[in-house]
């Protein structure tokens, strides 16, 4: 295969507070890396310290890259190369020319409909499954992306999904998704990518489970009643006063638990739980609520997360689920990596910056081009199926199709 069949890669990132100088140099960086290659998609994360100089950043990233297809997103954050630019002014921007590889892209907005349903105004076109994948950002004050992510799972059943909700604004209308037709300031957007690329997902939760797994023997939407025939939560309680106190005083203060995804599995492991947040509890009804619709006869277990078993997470799955991913990939230019994280990761979660960008770089040779942001909810794949996540670092690998 020639150089001109194969896929390549690259990425940029500039911290320059002037926005001209800094889209100058990605761009100079971006056309450097291509090595005279014209881009097929683009994508761009970037800060809102650089204001109005974002409202015509697709157009021009088109315009310098010859990219067909450009998406993107402000966030709180930045991340590229092997830097996370936390709160500060930053400008990130990936490319990949991908022969052999159709790209559609598709924005969607959500609305009431006359029965309080939510509705839609379209699903991607998706036209052969076996060999799709999707990248997709959305506003998190407007687009209910949980519900879409169930449309997806219904209408293209094993269909990778990766992105992030765009962040850094205060409220609705703050948070900008990138076209290189212009600004969406509600809705998601996205692009189905077909053919010779494939999109292997790494989605590390970073939790770890405590005490013992649970059937759902009584439920009600979100309201936990019996685990195993018992009040949810005494279970739940039992539970706690098994711990360690150091895991005591991480539960209390921010408890989790996580939702089997296999109902057919008898024994879990890492990433066969969808984790959710435990909302609160009924002293009277003795229920627990928890952030997710429940099923009779689901598992779920009690979790924690911490620093520790966060780091721990990204970089064994990145060893294992990333390595594996590159594995027969001949040089680092035919494949490329997106991370999305979430804001509450960074230094609000671990010691030192960087922290995640380097943990994924622990399955990826150092040269690969990477890019993306800190994300208010993050997509990612859970045994097969797409969710919304939160706490999550979701990390989109691409590769070219086996």
């Amino acid at each position: 295969m020639s150089s001109s069949e194969e896929p390549r890669f690259a990425s940029a990132l500039s911290v320059d507070p002037m926005a001209q100088k800094a889209e100058e140099q990605v761009v100079g960086r971006i056309l450097d890396e291509l090595g005279g290659r014209r881009a097929d998609l683009c994508a761009v994360f970037v800060s809102h310290h650089y204001g109005g100089a974002i409202e015509e950043i697709g157009a021009r990233l088109r315009r310098a890259t010859g990219a067909r297809v450009v998406v993107g997103c402000t966030g709180e954050s930045i991340i590229g190369g092997d830097r996370e630019i936390e709160q500060e002014p930053a400008l990130s921007v990936w490319c990949a020319a991908l022969p052999g590889t159709v790209l559609r892209p598709f924005e969607v907005q959500a609305q009431l409909g006359a029965d309080e349903q939510i509705v839609f105004s379209g699903l991607p076109d998706v036209r052969e499954p076996r060999a799709a994948s999707m990248l997709l950002l959305g506003d998190p004050y407007s687009f209910p992306m949980d519900a879409y992510l169930q449309r997806l799972n219904e209408a293209f059943p094993g269909v990778p999904a990766v992105g992030g909700m765009s962040s850094g604004g205060m409220g609705p209308g703050q948070n900008l998704l990138i076209t290189d037709r212009g600004l969406l300031a509600s809705g998601a957007i996205g692009v189905v990518l077909e053919g010779g690329i494939e999109v292997r997902s790494v989605v590390s939760q970073g939790c770890r489970p405590i005490g013992k797994p649970y059937v759902v023997t009584q439920c009600s939407e979100h309201m936990l009643h019996k685990l195993g025939g018992k009040a949810a939560l005494e279970a739940m309680m039992e539970t706690v006063q098994g711990l360690a106190a150091a895991d005591q005083k991480l539960f209390l203060r921010q408890p989790f638990v996580g939702l089997a995804v296999d109902a057919t599995k008898s024994k879990f492991e890492r990433g066969d739980f969808l984790v959710r947040n435990v909302l609160g509890v009924s002293q009277e009804e003795k229920a627990v609520a928890v952030s997710d619709t429940l099923r009779r006869g689901q598992t779920v277990q009690f979790l924690v997360r911490d620093a520790a078993s966060a780091s721990e997470d990204l970089a064994q799955l990145m060893a294992t689920q990333g390595g594996g991913a590159l594995q027969s990939v001949r040089e680092t230019s035919s494949a490329g990596a997106l991370l999305f994280s979430c804001n509450g990761r960074g230094t609000r979660m671990f010691d030192e910056g960087d922290h995640d960008i380097r943990c994924v770089r622990v399955g990826l040779d150092k040269a690969v081009p990477v890019a993306g942001f800190f994300a208010q909810g993050e997509i990612g794949p859970i045994g097969g199926r797409n969710f919304l996540h939160g706490y999550t670092a979701s990390v989109a690998v691409f590769r070219p199709r086996a």
